[in-house]
Parts: structure tokens; C-alpha cells; sequence
């Protein structure tokens, strides 16, 4: 059967970018004067300008807004954001079995599946699993409303394909993502619990220098690292409701212009840096973290977050002419996919990305779903950006 090489919402590959701002419905309904959607609108000095915005932005046409008009309504729209309102929601995994896979987190972590999303035209399906307990940072939230989402794409038919294997990502040449991180409460007795269930594990807590992590493996082999939440341990007992979808670690080649690119364009702060000087390496976490007392970088309450993005700097390949870059996941062979943000406004997001002049991997406009865009980070990471449904409906999810 077929493959689907393409991210989810992506099925035609992107148009290459146009002299002029892509357009979109909302841009335009944000601006009229009334709730007609075909309306003469805009009055320059002597020429009157009647149109049908959804037949200019959704089709190829001869005739679009001038540039300077364009640009005019891209820079009100992109105000229209709020950037304090974005959330990491989510992290995408291609899987062989999604059967196995489902299994695994909710049986053996005590996620719940909140939303499975079929795509037949493309021949893939999504599976949105995040921890939803009494204690869960985002119980009973819609799944755009959350940080901390798994997602899983399984594309049919590779459960049936003896051939077929992701890359994880931890091995050369195709390192890149690295691993998600669950953080629980008794981290001794829970990995405990996972080896009882015939859990394979990457490094055990005894195992090498750091005795305070772990690291299992899924069904496909991607590395789930295990932390202490850092809340009162109770001996031979676990809570899953209190467990946390803590973070993805991906390695970066040049942490200044990464740093840049997620704090300055994606609008999240640093939360907390490691440095390990004997191996050689960095780590930088970063989140949105809206609370007044907030401190940068001072590292406090993390363990206990969702949402929460690690970038690794091996020293030195900023400068090194022989390194070539991270594999992202989604060139051949693939295995990780995304991360994704959902934002207040969809359009308008995505116009103030188009104005600080983004890398683009997929526009609202481009493919059959309008409901999704993908920008690329300074490494070629996909990032997903989609609307928060709670704030505001654009795709039903």
C-alpha cells in the first residue's frame, strides 16, 4: 500500500512563496465594515474595487490586492494575535501499529485518547493522547487547548509492511528529535512497574552517571525519558492523574539563532538551562509561561510543566564546516514529525509570521486542509500551527 510521506493536513506539496501576501477569508471579514462576504469594500481615491474575498483567496486568480494594500491588511491582522495565549500542544510520532502504540501509553502511562482524526483521502489517521486525570495540568480541556498532547500518525497499511520501521532519531546519520519526557510522581516504583510490564528500557535509573532519570522505549523504539515531578513521594505508590507530558527534546545546531527563532518569533521563554561541561553539551528549556511571578531561566517548577521544549547543543557544531545539520524527521527515513502550537487566532497568527518573515513548509492556502500552516525553525524542524478551539472555532475539532 502506499505511503503518505506528507504531514497530516499537507497532501499537495508548497507552492513557492509569491511576491505578494498569501490572503485568506478571515484577513478579510476582520476588515469589512459589514458581514457581507462578497462586498465593495475598499474605495482608493478614484477606483472602486467589488470582489468575492473567498474566490481570491482560496483559488488562483489574475487579480489580487495590490501589495501596499496587501501588506496594510497583513500588518492589522497580525495585531490581532496574542502571542501570551499560544500553547505547545503538541508533538507528533509516526508509528507502525497505532493498536500497539495506543496501548502503550494509555495501559502502561495512563494517557487517555482524546481524539482520533481520519483522513481517507490521504490514507493516514491521528491519534491525540494526553493525561486528562483529576490532577492533570489540563483535565477535561478540549485537545487544542492543552499543552502536552502525544499526537501519533499511523499511515495505513505499515502495521502490514515488514519492511516498514521509523527512525527514532538517535542514531547516525539520521540523529535529530531526540524524546518525549513524561515526568511522574515516584519515579523508583513506577519504573518498577513499566519493567514488571515487559517495558524495555533505553537506561535504567542505575544506569550510567545520572541516577535520576530513565529511559524506556516504545513500540517503535522512541525514547520516552522518565523524571521525578518533584512533588511528595508516597513509597510503593504512583499516582498517573498527577503525571506530566513534560517535554520533546530536539538537537539544535546553533542555540543563539534557535533561541532567537523560538523566543522572538514563536513568542516562548527560557525556562531553564543545563550545562554539562564533561560531555560537552547544553540544554535549554523553553515554554509559554504566563504567571506574574515568573523568573527566566531560574529553572523553577519545570519538572512539573507541560509543554516545555528541549533544545540540545552539542559544543561546537555551530562552528564546524563538516557538520551538515540535524535530520528533521520527515525527510526519508521518517519517524518524528512535528511540534505544534495553537494559537488565539489562526489567520492572524499566521500573518504576523508572514510579516516577520518566516520560512514557510506549508501556508493555510496551500494543500486540501486549510485549517493548518507549517513553519520551519532554523534546523528544518516542521512546526504546526493550528487554532485553539476553545478560543475561537475554525476546524470543529
Amino acid at each position: 500500500m502506499a505511503k503518505v510521506d506528507h504531514p497530516p493536513g499537507e497532501v499537495q506539496r508548497t507552492r513557492k512563496r509569491r511576491s505578494q501576501p498569501t490572503c485568506s477569508p478571515s484577513m478579510f471579514t476582520a476588515l469589512l465594515p459589514s458581514s457581507s462576504f462578497s462586498n465593495t469594500f475598499f474605495r482608493s481615491t478614484k477606483t472602486l474595487l467589488s470582489f468575492s474575498a473567498s474566490a481570491l483567496c482560496r483559488k488562483p486568480t489574475n487579480f489580487c490586492l495590490p501589495p501596499l494594500i496587501a501588506s496594510r491588511h497583513f500588518a492589522q491582522l497580525s495585531k490581532m494575535t496574542d502571542v501570551t495565549k499560544y500553547k505547545l500542544n503538541h508533538t507528533m510520532l509516526r508509528v507502525k501499529d497505532p493498536k500497539k502504540s495506543v496501548a502503550f501509553y494509555t495501559e502502561n502511562f495512563g494517557m487517555k485518547l482524546l481524539k482520533t482524526l481520519e483522513v481517507p483521502e490521504a490514507k493516514f489517521t491521528n491519534y491525540f493522547l494526553a493525561f486528562d486525570g483529576a490532577n492533570a495540568a489540563s483535565s477535561g480541556k478540549a485537545w487544542t487547548d492543552r499543552e502536552g498532547v502525544l499526537e501519533l500518525t499511523h499511515n495505513w497499511g505499515t502495521e502490514n509492511d515488514p519492511e516498514y520501521k521509523v527512525v527514532t532519531g538517535n542514531s547516525d546519520p539520521y540523529r535529530g528529535f531526540g524524546h518525549i519526557c513524561v515526568s511522574v510522581d515516584n519515579i523508583e516504583f513506577f519504573c518498577d512497574k513499566l519493567e514488571a510490564n515487559g517495558v524495555k528500557f533505553q537506561k535504567k535509573l542505575s544506569d550510567g552517571r545520572q541516577k535520576d532519570i530513565a529511559f524506556a522505549l516504545d513500540p517503535d523504539g522512541y525514547w520516552v525519558e522518565l523524571i521525578w515531578t518533584r512533588t511528595p513521594k508516597t513509597e510503593n505508590f504512583t499516582d498517573a492523574s498527577g503525571y506530566r507530558m513534560n517535554h520533546t527534546m530536539i538537537r539544535v545546531k546553533d542555540p543563539k539563532k534557535s533561541l532567537k527563532f523560538y523566543q522572538e518569533v514563536l513568542g516562548m521563554k527560557l525556562l531553564r538551562t543545563a550545562e554539562h561541561e564533561a560531555a560537552k553539551f547544553t540544554l535549554y528549556f523553553l515554554g509559554y509561561n504566563n504567571d506574574p511571578n515568573f523568573v527566566e531561566n531560574s529553572g523553577v517548577g519545570v519538572h512539573n510543566f507541560e509543554g516545555v521544549l528541549e533544545l540540545t547543543h552539542n559544543w561546537g557544531t555551530e562552528s564546524d564546516p563538516e557538520f551538515k545539520g540535524y535530520h528533521n524527521g520527515n525527510n526519508q527515513p521518517q519517524g518524528f514529525g512535528h511540534i505544534a502550537i495553537s494559537v488565539d487566532d489562526l489567520d492572524a497568527a499566521c500573518a504576523r509570521f508572514e510579516e516577520v518573515g518566516v520560512k514557510w513548509k506549508k501556508r493555510l492556502t496551500d494543500g486540501l486542509m486549510k485549517n493548518v500552516a507549517f513553519i520551519l525553525d532554523e534546523d528544518d524542524y516542521w512546526v504546526e500551527v493550528i487554532q485553539n478551539e476553545a478560543i475561537k472555532t475554525q476546524a470543529g475539532w
